[in-house]
């Protein structure tokens, strides 16, 4: 039985890494629950799953936690909350499901502490991919990806050679905006972003999908997933959801990776990996199905664009691309800013860094904060 520690379980994804847990009872056991400030649904899950230790970022609540928890439970707060319950709490396997550059220092010190780290958090890898696959392959650790697309290729490769591969194609949907004239991108309303036509995801992920960045952040991911150069590594519109990557081989065949788009799908095969076990998933009704594809519009997806551009400038130019996005999607959701507003900003932080190479964490670090002020000032 594998022993799972959830970091961010209060959220979308690790709700449902909890559904595919009590699907797979005898597979799987919670020793380790954290969230960053949703207190009553951390406590909630906590008397539900009984693990031994949860982690509540915010310190406001801690008495409230620690006087409802199950007795024995161990409560970590604080700002080390997350990292003290990945490293201190005897773990097989540590999911990463917090939001933003939050998700890297966890992820780094699992890896350390021996723990494999299925990782749900795409700004990790984006902003600190270097640090994170050294530090894995350093401690001989799996990184697994909670990422329909990367566990998509994950699947089309195994059993082939990196060699034999001319490229990798990314799916994505399009987002909620695919048809809708550009001209009017500038009026789209918090609303609108948020109703993403496939996928229920949390409100940072959907904007991020809204503007195609979460593709651009898959591409990042891709190349340090797979070692796969920028050229390597495609995008495509396909609006149905099915298909969730492709990987084309060197003599021009093709495999691909279909599913319903549910993550608990892709969850559970990060837990339990090579092996497939029963789950209450939905299946593709085959006979109904009709499969499209078509090249995104760099006008329509500028932050595309801009994410190949980061990847190319390697070093923390990454780093600054995550930390502008973070700002811009926090400043459209709270109304402060337009939607062709998120674009604009990071492509003026973009333009005004100049990147390190080969960079610590600290540096890392450092341009994270660097890229959210600047990115501030761009958007007064």
């Amino acid at each position: 039985m594998k022993r799972l520690v959830v970091l961010g379980s209060t959220g979308s994804i690790g709700r449902q890494a909890l559904e595919v847990v009590d699907a797979l009872a005898d597979e799987i056991e919670v020793v380790g629950l954290g969230a960053r400030r949703d207190a009553d649904a951390l406590v909630g899950q906590a008397l539900q799953y009984r693990p031994k230790a949860i982690a509540l970022v915010e310190e406001q609540s801690a008495a409230l936690v620690r006087s409802r928890v199950p007795q024995g439970t161990v409560v970590f707060t604080g700002r080390e909350a997350l990292t003290r319950l990945a490293t201190q709490v005897e773990a097989d396997i540590v999911l990463v499901a917090v939001v933003g550059i939050a998700g890297l220092l966890p992820t780094l010190q699992a890896l350390r502490a021996g723990r494999d780290v299925a990782l749900a958090n795409k700004e990790t890898l984006v902003a600190g991919g270097a640090l994170v696959t050294r530090e894995a392959a350093r401690r001989r650790k799996m990184l697994l990806p909670v990422d329909s697309e990367h566990a998509a290729i994950a699947q089309c490769l195994r059993g082939e050679s990196l060699e034999s591969v001319r490229r990798v194609l990314l799916t994505g949907s399009g987002g909620p905006f695919l048809r809708r004239p550009i001209a009017t991108l500038d009026q789209v309303g918090r609303d609108e972003a948020l109703a993403h036509p496939t996928w229920n995801m949390g409100e940072k992920i959907t904007v991020d999908s809204a503007t195609l960045m979460n593709k651009g952040f898959e591409v990042i991911e891709a190349h340090w997933l797979f070692g796969l150069a920028g050229e390597q590594i495609d995008v495509v519109i396909h609006p149905q959801s099915i298909v969730h990557s492709l990987v084309e081989f060197v003599d021009g065949s093709v495999k691909a990776q279909l599913a319903p788009p549910d993550m608990r799908m892709v969850i559970a095969y990060a837990l339990t990996a090579p092996r497939r076990l029963p789950l209450p998933s939905p299946v593709v009704e085959w006979d109904r199905l009709q499969l499209t594809f078509e090249r995104p519009d760099p006008a329509r997806y500028p932050c595309l664009g801009l994410a190949y551009d980061a990847l190319r400038e390697g070093g923390t130019m990454p780093a600054v691309l995550n930390a502008s996005n973070e700002v811009g999607v926090e400043r459209f959701l709270a109304g402060s800013i337009r939607f062709t507003g998120i674009a604009r900003a990071v492509e003026a932080t973009m333009d005004a860094h100049r990147p390190v190479s080969e960079p610590s964490l600290e540096e890392v670090l450092a341009a994270d904060a660097w890229a959210r002020e600047q990115a501030l000032l761009a958007l007064r």
